[in-house]
């Protein structure tokens, strides 16, 4: 999908980027090649340059990331699935004391991490540095402010695709687990009907000596992770059907 967007170029907005594709203008090279004028010619000109630039930084996440609209981040998951990663916090509600993270959990697409407080959460900074996309599900206002706070030096990938937002404008509301119902995503029988309540009363379970809590609040926090792949793919899909004229 990036390489047929064009509303990454300051000054070509949803409407623009319309106006292009129904000239049957698909793709930068389409752009470039195309040998009458699509929208005014200075505009035509500015574009020509901006698509040579961004051509030359196609490999370049953070380029890109800075010159999307937020609410189109989505559009780089194509070009960049093989750095993504699927990231969740979970906290302790307050218990004892401030509200702190009690579990990382990230997904590759192959494997899950677990980072655990008091064993290997401080592992979870060196480990993200391994990727250029990060996908959550309401990390804008949670997880990654969070994460932001208990690791002040941390680098995060340059990209970010917030669910959420993507899942809203397609008509899924609610929370995470209300959309994984609505999508036909299933949870283990074990795990079924868990929320973040859940996890905090597993979390304090465990601090209080049951170290099965810890695992059942895991394999929550794993699911989590996991459940945001096909989640990505359907707003992958979904968006691109509905804006893109020429289809996949």
């Amino acid at each position: 999908m990036l390489d047929n967007s064009f509303i990454h170029i300051q000054g070509i907005g949803e409407k623009s980027e319309r106006s292009i594709w129904s000239r049957g203008i698909r793709t930068w090279t389409d752009f470039l090649e195309c040998p009458e004028c699509v929208l005014s010619e200075v505009k035509d000109c500015v574009i020509r340059e901006e698509l040579r630039n961004s051509m030359a930084h196609r490999h370049e996440i953070g380029f890109f990331a800075e010159r999307l609209p937020s609410c189109e981040a989505w559009r780089l998951y194509e070009s960049f699935r093989q750095r993504v990663v699927y990231l969740d916090i979970e906290t302790s509600g307050g218990y004892m004391g401030a509200d702190e993270i009690t579990v990382i959990g990230t997904f590759d697409g192959n494997s899950v991490c677990s980072f655990v407080s008091g064993s290997n959460l401080e592992d979870f900074e060196c480990s993200i540095a391994d990727y250029d996309l990060v996908v959550t599900f309401n990390g804008t206002c949670f997880d990654l402010p969070f994460i932001k706070r208990s690791f002040p030096n941390i680098t995060l990938p340059p990209a970010h695709i917030d669910l959420r937002f993507p899942l809203k404008r397609l008509g899924y509301r609610g929370g995470l687990k209300r959309i994984e119902r609505e999508t036909g995503i299933e949870r283990d029988e074990g795990i079924r009907g868990m929320d973040g309540f859940d996890a905090v009363r597993l979390w304090k379970a465990y601090q209080w000596g049951d170290n099965r809590a810890l695992q059942v609040l895991l394999e929550y926090n794993a699911a989590d992770v996991v459940n945001l792949e096909p989640l990505m793919e359907l707003v992958n899909r979904e968006l691109k059907a509905r804006i893109f004229p020429f289809g996949a």
